[in-house]
């Protein structure tokens, strides 16, 4: 038997994100520089939207999480280890990365590379602003970090983790 649908929540807003927008949250993580496009606080936790901007070189370590994770590329192609094996994506490609499963993703290009990353349910937003650095601008560069303010931001991350349903794998 069908269930009805619930009335609307009128107390939710229409999200309308840009990128561009001055008022849109942007932090270097992991050598890239992500904007927040719509967080949990817009969808009642359900999922997050983020704009990545990651340079030749640039991306996480090996890592998983207990939340499903989905980048559309943009543009640029990314190397992409799932379960160990290397997988490639390129613009116009979208990859699904399942709950619990251990990944990495890297810019092996020499360009920047762009995609948008949906993570179900919310959370990894507040995970990179909590350890990331505010940068101004959807293509800000990271900030140059000493190797003692790299390695703090590491450790952060480490002792962050957890409260994010996160887990590196470094």
């Amino acid at each position: 038997m069908a269930t009805a649908i619930p009335p609307d929540d009128a107390t939710r807003r229409l999200t309308l994100a840009n990128p561009d927008d001055p008022a849109a949250r942007h932090v270097s993580v992991a050598g890239g520089t992500y904007t927040i496009l719509v967080s949990g606080e817009d969808t009642g936790g359900r999922y997050s939207l983020i704009d990545m901007l990651v340079p030749p070189g640039g991306g996480p370590p090996p890592h998983r999480h207990d939340f499903e994770e989905m980048f559309t590329i943009l543009e640029g192609e990314i190397e992409l280890t799932f379960r160990g094996k290397v997988h490639h994506a390129s613009a116009g490609s979208t990859v699904n990365i399942p709950a619990n499963a251990p990944h990495a993703f890297k810019n092996t290009s020499d360009k920047p590379l762009r995609m948008l990353c949906m993570c179900t349910p919310a959370g990894q937003e507040e995970f990179f602003m909590a350890v990331g650095d505010l940068v101004d601008s959807r293509t800000a560069p990271p900030p140059k970090l000493s190797p003692a303010e790299r390695a703090e931001r590491i450790q952060r991350a480490k002792a962050l983790a957890a409260r994010y349903r996160t887990e590196l794998l470094v």
